[in-house]
């Protein structure tokens, strides 16, 4: 059933509905737009110059790969502490793979992959099988891959990491194909299929959608959301297009949204992890293996923790002691930032995207003010008390 403009009051009234209804979903986008409108300000324009805005989203990769696998541990109404000494650590292990064992990039990945998911299936066989609390057991997994990170790296203190098809995952580009007015082609096309695919998709949402008698917004209000992302990503590609290209991050990120959105949105999985988060008893009655999913949000938050350690180790060309030291922190307002909620049971992928860009723009563009890093902590855990407290009055008042 499509809304009617005239019958609510006109397009503005419908649009106002919105905003009230759908709070959660657009106070991240809003809260991106003010804080590139304010760093843009305050800097000169400096902090959306097109280098900036890329040297931002390759700073953004590790932490939002990272956000990705904390949004199904929250959503199913846990926590994972660990994450960023593990990524640390296996960011570290990395590097002695290609430097001390001279083992190729190809062989070196796929192996620290396949470490991060067996660490975070033993922890989901403590928590789930044990019975260990998530707080406790991730905890203490933080402490141990803490001291084993030290223990890795305290022979030199920093492994210098002088691989290039490695360090190219988080500071390499796209081979250009073509240019066009002095911008990458390649960048200009990736943002119009991305517009084209995205137009494509939501249109046949809506479509199906209104075959079921599901209300949807109207025709004018669709069509202006359409034109937002539209441009958004227009603006992106361009911004990409003005630099040096489609960096590989975004590539990387991309194929991570993309799947985990697929598969929290179109797959039995992901009901089942919402279904778990919303009520675990609920889900446990209508037949669902509980401590099974339990185990596969674990596993595949190793595997992002590892890949996560990938891109950061990528991206300093090195590997350190401090490495990993407040990733979990980042991640985990990313997500609330994003809109997961604190009981559980809601959550998007894509949303937690834009939550960890909020986060990193925030780091960056105080960077480029030369706010201290004394008052950048205080600022992010004001920002991170009003996103829970937000998410909260939210929900009461629904």
């Amino acid at each position: 059933m499509e809304k009617s403009s005239a019958r609510n009051g006109g397009l503005l009234s419908e649009v106002a509905s919105l905003a009230r209804s759908r709070i959660r979903d657009y106070a991240m986008f809003i809260a991106l737009a003010v804080i590139f409108i304010v760093f843009g300000i305050f800097t000169g324009g400096s902090f959306l110059s097109p280098r900036n805005l890329t040297n931002l989203i390759n700073q953004t990769g590790y932490i939002a790969v990272l956000a990705v696998g904390m949004t199904l541990v929250l959503i199913i109404s846990q926590i994972d502490l660990s994450v960023g000494y593990v990524a640390g650590f296996l960011g570290a292990v990395a590097a002695i793979c290609m430097v001390k064992y001279n083992l190729p990039v190809i062989a070196t990945i796929p192996i620290i992959l396949i470490f991060g998911t067996i660490i975070g299936l033993v922890q989901g066989l403590t928590i789930g099988q044990l019975g260990v609390p998530a707080f406790v057991t991730t905890l203490a997994f933080q402490f141990i891959f803490r001291g084993l990170l030290s223990l890795v790296t305290q022979e030199s203190g920093t492994i210098r990491i002088d691989v290039v098809p490695f360090n190219n995952l988080s500071n390499g580009y796209v081979p250009n194909i073509g240019n066009i007015a002095g911008m990458d082609l390649l960048s200009l096309l990736v943002g119009v299929v991305a517009v084209v695919l995205i137009v494509v998709s939501q249109v046949r949402k809506r479509k199906k959608m209104l075959e079921y008698r599901f209300e949807v917004i109207s025709r004018p209000v669709f069509a202006f959301k359409l034109l937002f992302f539209a441009a958004a990503i227009i603006t992106l590609a361009i911004v990409l297009a003005k630099y040096q290209g489609l960096p590989w991050t975004i590539v990387i990120v991309s194929i991570v949204v993309f799947i985990y959105n697929f598969m929290m949105n179109n797959t039995r999985l992901g009901r089942y992890i919402y279904g778990i988060g919303g009520n675990r008893e609920a889900a446990e009655l209508a037949g669902v293996n509980v401590k099974r999913i339990l185990f596969f949000v674990f596993c595949s938050m190793g595997m992002l923790a590892a890949l996560s350690g990938i891109l950061f180790s990528s991206r300093l060309q090195s590997a350190s002691t401090t490495a990993g030291a407040g990733f979990e922190l980042d991640s985990i307002a990313s997500c609330y930032i994003g809109g997961v909620s604190t009981s559980g049971g809601i959550g998007k992928v894509g949303n937690t995207i834009i939550g960890a860009l909020v986060i990193m723009s925030l780091t960056n563009g105080m960077n480029l003010m030369g706010v201290g890093i004394s008052y950048q902590y205080v600022i992010k855990g004001a920002i991170f008390i009003l996103a829970v407290a937000f998410d909260v009055y939210t929900r009461s008042r629904k």
